[in-house]
């Protein structure tokens, strides 16, 4: 500023300094110099106890837990530990860590900002796969979910890409909008995509106007995947009228007992009595993968209780649970389903591929051929629950048409939803040291197929490598065929993670943190990768 300016404001605005010496204004300046080197020292935060911040931020959401648990929780259990363990001097110390609701909000917004960009990093300029779904959650907000798995170094990673609010109708258009716009905020190409997995629903899985068409318009490569679970659980779901009435019967059953509190706990009282391992029926939920399982082993586990219970309540259902047709129908089906649910958690898990999945489907569905043929002849040796049962009630002839019906339909259903491919079609990728070519190979592929049994470094590799890791190796030397393979591997075969995903969420919002920004939470906690 110009002198005459600073002298025209002393003299207008501080008449009273405007004739003193200079070194009255010098001592003013050092004056406040000092101040504020005080403030800003009083104001600092010492890096180690910044760093415990940020620790316990971490630990906080990784456990899904509210931020205030920190400052009323965590800290002064520390403080009682330390001062009990060591001495209250160097408890006293942890009172300069800062665990404030809001200061935990900002270490999760920073450690979540910074796992993303590692993860946008890693992915930029690299081929990547694509699994979503879209929810709602108990705040009424639907959410979509998207996962990534990239190669990263020698082998294949999985991580959440992004969590963010549907604002409108989950159209298709609506959820391809999303996901494009993030991937061009955060410099990802389509084309680096090579495969998508969804559910079957008509926004995700439609031809014409679906998610999966909208982005095979801007990377006509992309490969489509229905997730193997939800075909699973959707070609076992049809049943006969038959059993659909027994099925009908035993939710009737839950649902009277669960429903209302004071019979749920006098039936939990004459389970007691009476030396049950369990002392609750389960209740029945469509889209729960292993839901009805469950549900009716647990039934079949208490049929006896319930039927002294039901007859105590004067209910006509206990003439159900009198009946023997009833109960061999309710044994069998507690026994098909729970093979059922052991084939769902087989193909449940991460870095799963569809060869691995197509393996047990197929082995599966030889299963259920073997299955119909030995109850044909009489033997239900397989089926425990209804083997235990017979032992002492005869098996009826009713009982045995119903179940080669039943047996019969899931292998219609399975071959429905799984198309019948050759068993050896995906040999090549498994073990390219005894399998041989497929016919539609290139002449490239075919050359360098031959080259790979030749090495002896590939074969050592094999035998000590996992599948996707071993043809992450094959492509650096053999970069045609390697390609191949990996364009097979790299897509997700299920959408298991999204419903990770999805339990996740629930277990972070809840009713009393419904305003939580859902996105930064989840990643962090979530997340493989460390901030």
């Amino acid at each position: 500023m110009k002198p005459n300016k600073l002298r025209r404001h002393l003299e207008t605005s501080y008449q009273e300094h405007k004739d003193k010496p200079v070194d009255f204004f010098r001592r003013k300046l050092l004056n406040c110099r000092a101040q504020q080197s005080r403030f800003t020292k009083a104001a600092s935060v010492p890096s180690n106890a910044q760093l415990a911040s940020y620790k316990v931020a971490y630990r906080v959401a990784q456990c899904k837990k509210p931020h205030t648990i920190a400052e009323e929780l965590i800290l002064p259990a520390a403080i009682d530990m330390v001062s009990t363990m060591i001495d209250d001097a160097t408890a006293s110390k942890l009172k300069a860590i800062p665990l404030s609701n809001n200061t935990i909000t900002r270490r999760i917004y920073d450690m979540s900002k910074d796992i993303e960009e590692q993860l946008n990093n890693k992915i930029r300029d690299n081929r990547f796969a694509l699994q979503m779904d879209e929810a709602t959650d108990s705040n009424k907000d639907c959410l979509l979910i998207t996962y990534v798995r990239f190669i990263d170094a020698d082998d294949l990673r999985e991580d959440l890409l992004f969590c963010k609010l549907v604002t409108r109708r989950a159209t298709a258009d609506e959820l391809f909008n999303i996901i494009d716009t993030y991937l061009k905020e955060a410099d990802l190409k389509w084309d680096d995509c090579v495969g998508i997995c969804t559910d079957g629903a008509q926004a995700m899985a439609g031809r014409r106007g679906g998610l999966q068409a909208l982005i095979k318009r801007v990377s006509p490569n992309v490969q489509w995947t229905h997730c193997m679970i939800h075909r699973e659980a959707l070609a076992s779901k049809q049943m006969s009228p038959e059993l659909n009435d027994v099925m009908t019967d035993i939710i009737a059953t839950v649902n009277y007992i669960k429903t209302r509190p004071v019979k749920a706990r006098i039936f939990c009282a004459l389970c007691e009595e009476m030396g049950s391992d369990h002392t609750a029926v389960l209740f029945h939920s469509e889209s729960r993968w292993l839901s009805r399982g469950k549900v009716l082993s647990r039934v079949f586990e208490l049929r006896d209780k319930i039927r002294i219970f039901l007859e105590e309540e004067g209910n006509e259902l206990a003439n159900k649970f009198n009946n023997n047709n009833f109960l061999m129908k309710l044994a069998y089906l507690s026994d098909m389903f729970q093979k059922l649910n052991e084939l769902n958690l087989q193909m449940q898990g991460t870095n799963t591929h569809l060869p691995q999945l197509a393996d047990k489907i197929t082995s599966f569905t030889r299963k259920l051929e073997m299955w119909e043929q030995k109850v044909k002849e009489g033997n239900i040796d397989l089926f425990e629950n209804l083997k235990s049962f017979t032992e002492v009630n005869k098996l009826q002839n009713t009982v045995i048409l119903c179940m080669t019906t039943h047996i019969s339909a899931p292998q219609k259903h399975f071959q429905s939803y799984f198309p019948v491919q050759d068993p050896a079609k995906y040999d090549w990728i498994r073990n390219p040291f005894s399998a041989t070519p497929p016919s539609d190979f290139s002449t490239a592929e075919q050359e360098q197929f031959i080259d790979v049994p030749s090495d002896s470094t590939m074969r050592l590799q094999f035998k000590s490598k996992a599948l996707a890791a071993f043809w992450i190796g094959v492509e650096k030397d053999y970069p045609v065929l390697g390609r191949r393979a990996l364009a097979i591997l790299l897509p997700f075969a299920t959408s298991y993670l999204c419903e990770i995903g999805f339990s996740a969420v629930a277990s972070i919002r809840t009713k009393y943190r419904s305003k939580l920004d859902i996105e930064n939470e989840l990643r962090v906690a979530v997340s493989q990768l460390h901030p």
